[in-house]
């Protein structure tokens, strides 16, 4: 493994030689993949576009996000610039990186997008995305390529397992009471961070390989256990919430468009607010306490985004339930 890393070591080298060019684009490139991002655009495409699509995309992309921690637990795999002082630290990142979630995360949300489209420059469009955003990760040294291809590849299997199963699994999940959903979404959410917290409690105590030359944040075993932790609380606000909204009737996002504006705007300033809530918050906690408001706020976020904003946005006349015929409801009967 170390023979291997210091090839790819030579790569990240070279690659960053151009970063003086390469540097300003891939910042921009590197935020199209990025969790922050999607979890804007996701709620936006669930609010105003496509609810069912937007509906399996958050759920697509939380619970790729969940096994994706899951695996990096398991290798303990270096960021290049942990692994040597010579690559620069072009961005930081304090959870283990092999595979690499960008990469992993912008297959499964762009594929399904293309897979979904019947615009013939879809698929090639998303290829050159997700090409550009996992080469942008090698740019600013936080992924070795091995890193790449190993989320691609988890990626490719988990949006081939939803295209190929999500009709089946759909049918089934609706044939429980929204009590049952709730509660096997909350099993379902945990599930990850009970298996890497066993993870952790047999391999014991980790430190860093005295060959690793660079700058190893502190811990990436704890942050990577409360990265999953926080990615299981949003898995269970986006179930649960899609449930009990699938219940109540479900929600269009159909419309004219000056309603469909309305909800983005008003859907955007809920998740401002939340988010200066939880600043406010980690102002005052330290600690494990952190962990805890971030993993409320993913809920919070969650939960807004799929049920409180979509029921407000019903009370105000912005959207209506979709007739009986026309649901296209993802989680519930």
């Amino acid at each position: 493994m170390e023979a291997i890393r210091d090839a790819e070591i030579d790569v990240i080298l070279w690659i960053q030689s151009w970063r003086g060019l390469l540097e300003p684009p891939m910042d921009v490139v590197t935020d199209l993949g990025s969790q922050r991002v999607f979890l804007v655009l996701i709620p936006l495409l669930f609010w105003a576009v496509d609810t069912a699509l937007g509906a399996r995309l958050a759920l697509l992309l939380m619970g790729s996000a969940s096994l994706n921690g899951v695996v990096k637990l398991a290798f303990h795999g270096a960021r290049p610039y942990w692994y040597s002082g010579a690559v620069a630290q072009l961005t930081g990142a304090s959870t283990f990186g092999l595979p690499s979630a960008h990469a992993q995360n912008s297959l499964v949300v762009w594929g399904y997008l293309a897979a979904r489209s019947t615009r013939r420059w879809a698929w090639p469009a998303a290829g050159t995305l997700i090409t550009l955003i996992a080469f942008s990760r090698m740019v600013l040294g936080v992924h070795f390529l091995s890193d790449v291809l190993a989320g691609l590849a988890v990626g490719a299997v988990l949006l081939w397992l939803m295209l190929r199963y999500e009709a089946a699994v759909l049918r089934w999940w609706q044939s429980f009471s929204v009590a049952t959903q709730i509660g096997a979404a909350l099993g379902i959410s945990l599930l990850p961070a009970a298996v890497a917290a066993g993870m952790r409690l047999v391999r014991g105590d980790w430190t860093a390989p005295e060959g690793w030359t660079g700058s190893v944040p502190p811990d990436p075993v704890y942050n990577s256990l409360a990265q999953m932790l926080g990615m299981g609380c949003g898995l269970f606000g986006i179930i649960a919430g899609a449930s009990v909204l699938a219940a109540r009737g479900w929600y269009s996002a159909a419309g004219p468009l000056l309603s469909r504006v309305a909800r983005c705007g008003i859907g955007i300033i809920g998740l401002v607010l939340i988010s200066v809530l939880l600043e406010a918050a980690f102002r005052v906690v330290d600690g494990a306490a952190d962990t805890a408001v971030e993993s409320g706020g993913y809920l919070l976020l969650a939960l807004w985004a799929a049920l409180g904003a979509p029921e407000l946005f019903l009370r105000m006349g912005l959207a209506e339930r979709p007739r009986a015929e026309e649901s296209d409801s993802p989680v519930g009967g």
